[in-house]
């Protein structure tokens, strides 16, 4: 194979602000904190129930498991790991000596000491790397067709890149087919967008974000000057407050006793920057937050002495044994830093709070947008603090959307159980749909591209009634197309009363109608404000809200599609001049690309070979700019001339090849006839 085609994959492993998997002995403690993740997020009820994952199979792909832990003891038929494949050493023996894999099998089926979120479920064990760093895209392809074969109900892969493998993602696409349903972690490349990749790419699979936990660790902070609002991150180590701190900020240079020492710092916010200006010295988190202490400081502002943001420790090797922190210490960047420190040639109070947020979506967590045609991620879970079993028979508290990604495999397990006869896309509808909002530092709702629908409430989940598709809605609007339709299928519609509302948006209308079962939405453009905005549609029945999330994407120009048994002719409209325009359309199902240039005076005459709903996205350039523009369009039928070629080849070239293969064998047959 040539080496320059293999796409490794990274393990989404702890990174940033998350914590090592350090090995607790304290037992009692271990369980209290995973009951509080499972409880935090509702299992207790389907428990009640006796829904617990009994009968339900999930692969595991990731660095194997450890079947010896006592809380995933066994492999084989009456084992809790009934099967699998090691597909780094080629062997039936997935033994993990890494530790990824058993603290991700933990959080789903633990059974001991420990309670998984589907306790009696059972794993099949996929080995595709050993180190938990890194691994060839062809063993995750493996694995998940190997998962189709064993006879998998779930699928959990809590490994990724953020890049795209189209070969992975038609391997998550076919196992969805076969009506699996996939589960995969978001990954670990935030707060920056679009930094989600494959497979959680793909649009078929559940694709999970981080939360942080139900535990004490679960802190934010808020820093508010003349009503600005600034994104500061509380250090390890620093406790939560009862009340919020206002107080003077004072600039205390790199918070050492010199610095300090001429300066009135008492009962102020000190502003420290990170770091030292002496080459080689190093001054600690924890050194400017006792220096401050000492002083009568009230908190520590350290901002970053580089580009951008940065989480800190206060707590860490070098600190002395008797060392404990007494005031708040929080990070900031260094230009919100640098724009405060301009800020205090004036006498500047500011007003500073540390609490306990913990639906709060990790910085670690990757973010979205991966296409204007549907929303990632899917939702979001507790991956932070996450106490789970690691190797040895030991026990672990880790971090990271490996870990967020399990607790909807375990859901989804309890939802199978109780109703097994459920496709991919309607239990994932279930759980988006039932999922509770959540919100930020400063009560402000999370955007869809960071927390897709919001977090997981097994609750809601197990007790819902309605089957909601899709469980969002996008709606593509310019001035030149001013209203949208859109189709929502219920399923489980009764007598019981049923009401429908729409948040108040300010650019679009949206009216409803029912059709039988289909809810029909119109959206209408009211106001020609140009970018994305997000609304929300509710629908309560019996006790229980759906919450189904609206993107509008308006577009100063528009495309006009006009399809003839797969034949699209698409005609540019834009108020601009423009020059040129490249058109993608996409198969919604297949993942299939066809692409075309227009021209002012071309048109672009796309041939369809296949049946089924297509993204279409124009790429319009003007000397002023690029606009972007989107359609979707469903083909019904395609004619008898178009689905011949199925490979998406002119027909006059397939005729002028066809011909010349006739002919070089004709000659073929007249060269061998006279050569015998």
């Amino acid at each position: 194979m040539d080496v320059r085609k293999i796409f490794f994959l990274v393990v989404f492993v702890s990174i940033g602000m998350i914590l090592s998997s350090s090995q607790l002995q304290n037992q009692d403690n271990i369980s209290i904190q995973v009951n509080d993740s499972g409880s935090y997020i509702g299992t207790d009820v389907p428990h009640s129930y006796g829904y617990d994952g009994t009968g339900i199979i999930i692969s595991v792909i990731d660095t194997g498991v450890d079947f010896n832990h006592p809380d995933l003891l066994g492999f084989g038929s009456d084992g809790k790991v009934i099967g699998g494949y090691d597909f780094v050493d080629n062997d039936h023996i997935p033994e993990d000596v890494n530790g990824h894999g058993t603290q991700v099998a933990g959080i789903i089926a633990s059974n001991g000491i420990l309670q998984g979120i589907a306790p009696n479920s059972k794993i099949l064990a996929y080995k595709v790397s050993k180190d938990g760093e890194s691994v060839p895209s062809n063993l995750i392809i493996k694995a998940i067709e190997k998962s189709i074969e064993d006879g998998a109900d779930i699928i959990n892969i809590s490994l990724g890149v953020n890049q795209t493998s189209a070969k992975i993602d038609q391997a998550v696409t076919k196992a969805v087919q076969n009506g699996i349903i996939v589960v995969t972690a978001a990954g670990n490349f935030g707060p920056e967008l679009s930094t989600i990749g494959s497979p959680g790419i793909n649009p078929n699979a559940i694709t999970v974000g981080s939360t942080f936990n139900n535990v004490p660790s679960s802190l934010v902070s808020t820093l508010k000057i003349n009503d600005k609002e600034f994104n500061v991150f509380p250090m390890v180590g620093t406790q939560y407050i009862e009340e919020s701190i206002v107080s003077e900020i004072v600039f205390g240079e790199y918070g050492r006793v010199k610095d300090l020492s001429d300066i009135d710092v008492q009962n102020s916010i000190l502003l420290i920057e990170r770091g030292s200006d002496i080459e080689n010295e190093i001054v600690f988190f924890s050194d400017k937050e006792k220096n401050a202490s000492e002083l009568d400081a009230k908190a520590i502002i350290v901002y970053n002495n580089e580009p951008g943001i940065f989480f800190g420790e206060l707590i860490h090797e070098f600190v002395e044994d008797d060392y404990n922190p007494t005031i708040p210490a929080l990070s900031l960047s260094r230009e919100d830093g640098l724009f405060i420190k301009e800020m205090l040639k004036i006498h500047i109070e500011a007003e500073l709070d540390v609490f306990y947020h913990p639906d709060f979506v990790a910085y670690f967590s990757s973010r979205g947008p991966v296409s204007p045609f549907y929303i990632k991620p899917d939702m979001v879970a507790p991956g932070a603090f996450i106490s789970t079993t690691d190797l040895a028979g030991n026990y672990s508290i880790s971090s990271g959307t490996s870990f967020a990604a399990p607790h909807i495999s375990g859901v989804s397990a309890l939802l199978l159980q109780k109703n097994p006869e459920l496709t991919s896309k309607e239990l994932k509808s279930i759980l988006m749909t039932t999922s509770d909002l959540v919100s930020d530092e400063y009560n402000k709702r999370f955007p869809l591209e960071v927390s897709g629908s919001g977090r997981v409430n097994a609750t809601k989940a197990i007790n819902a009634e309605l089957i909601i598709t899709p469980a969002n809605l996008i709606f593509n609007l310019s001035p030149y197309d001013q209203t949208e339709t859109k189709i929502v299928k219920i399923k489980g519609m009764d007598d019981k009363s049923l009401s429908v509302k729409f948040e108040n948006n300010q650019v679009i209308d949206l009216k409803y109608y029912f059709e039988q079962n289909d809810l029909i939405i119109t959206a209408k453009l009211i106001q020609h404000d140009l970018g994305e905005f997000e609304d929300r549609m509710i629908i309560s029945h019996d006790n229980i809200d759906y919450q189904i999330p609206i993107l509008l994407h308006v577009s100063e120009g528009a495309i006009t599609i006009n399809e003839d048994d797969g034949e699209l002719d698409i005609v540019i409209v834009n108020p601009q001049s423009w020059s040129y325009a490249k058109v993608t359309a996409i198969n919604k199902d297949t993942g299939k690309i066809l692409t075309d240039s227009i021209v002012p005076n071309k048109t672009s005459e796309f041939v369809i070979h296949e049946p089924g709903e297509y993204w279409i996205e124009a790429k319009i350039e003007s000397d002023e700019n690029t606009l972007n523009v989107f359609d979707t369009i469903k083909i019904e039928t395609v004619s008898e001339k178009n689905s011949i070629n199925t490979l998406n080849f002119p027909e006059k070239p397939i005729l002028i090849i066809a011909a010349i293969m006739i002919v070089t064998v004709i000659v073929g047959l007249s060269i061998r006839r006279t050569s015998n």
